[in-house]
């Protein structure tokens, strides 16, 4: 397993609908280990746990390691694998929105610590959340601070990716050298995604990784917009980011 420094962010993705390691499964869904100063924090579970344990084997990572888990939304190809996860004997902290249904809540309170998390609440060392971003459907992104600026990490996007980042930058006023995710563009106008790619570029955002609900129409303009700071995402994918370096993936 890659190790990393204190000052580096490392982000593996367990849970996606497009590949990136052949040896791993994908399924339509999310899921995002992120390590940083000693702390180890999942990001959503996608949509079922034997996928999501069977890519966290492959990559060697041990279930019980996981000291938090924030839940981007109450959807379930986001919140599928968690039941499993705690089956193995893992007992995170779970930040998800003060929305997620009661019974959701029930389901896994007597095992786990839950937290209904808060604008701007500091749920690790460096790593923040945005609150819960009121819409349709309500949802939460990480931010993480890293050496080169703020990295948002989000689920779906529901509210609005541009939303979520505008929150995110005025919660920590720091520029943001990248965002990774679901960005929920599937279905929009060419008109609309051209403006919404322009937006990232007037928000200052530095780099971005693109994946799950974001579409490929969408992603294709915003590797075209952004060349070589257009990060590839898939299943297996490793970013890293800090020290002084440029955010690098393998």
């Amino acid at each position: 397993m890659l190790q990393t420094s204190e000052d580096h962010l490392k982000i593996t993705i367990l849970y996606d609908n497009y590949s990136h390691d052949p040896r791993l499964q994908t399924g339509w869904g999310f899921a995002a280990l992120i390590e940083y100063r000693d702390q180890t924090i999942l990001f959503d579970t996608g949509a079922d746990a034997p996928t999501l344990l069977a890519n966290m084997r492959a990559l060697a990572i041990d279930p019980q390691r996981i000291e938090a888990v924030a839940l981007s939304h109450a959807h379930s190809d986001h919140t599928g694998g968690l039941a499993g996860l705690l089956e193995t004997g893992a007992r995170p902290t779970v930040h998800l929105l003060p929305s997620f249904p009661a019974s959701f809540q029930r389901g896994i309170g007597t095992t786990v610590t839950l937290t209904e998390v808060t604008p701007g609440q500091q749920i690790g060392e460096g790593v923040f959340t945005t609150g819960e971003v009121s819409g349709a459907i309500p949802e939460q992104a990480l931010i993480v601070e890293s050496g080169l600026g703020l990295v948002v990490v989000t689920g779906c996007a529901h509210p609005g990716v541009l939303e979520m980042i505008e929150r995110a930058r005025a919660l920590r006023g720091k520029k943001v050298h990248l965002v990774l995710g679901g960005f929920h563009l599937r279905g929009k106008s060419a008109a609309e995604l051209q403006a919404i790619v322009a937006a990232f570029r007037r928000l200052g955002v530095e780099r971005v990784a693109p994946c799950h609900c974001t579409g490929d129409p969408a992603i294709q303009l915003f590797r075209d917009e952004y060349l070589d700071d257009f990060v590839p995402v898939g299943v297996g994918r490793i970013i890293v980011v800090g020290g002084g370096q440029e955010s690098q993936g393998s």
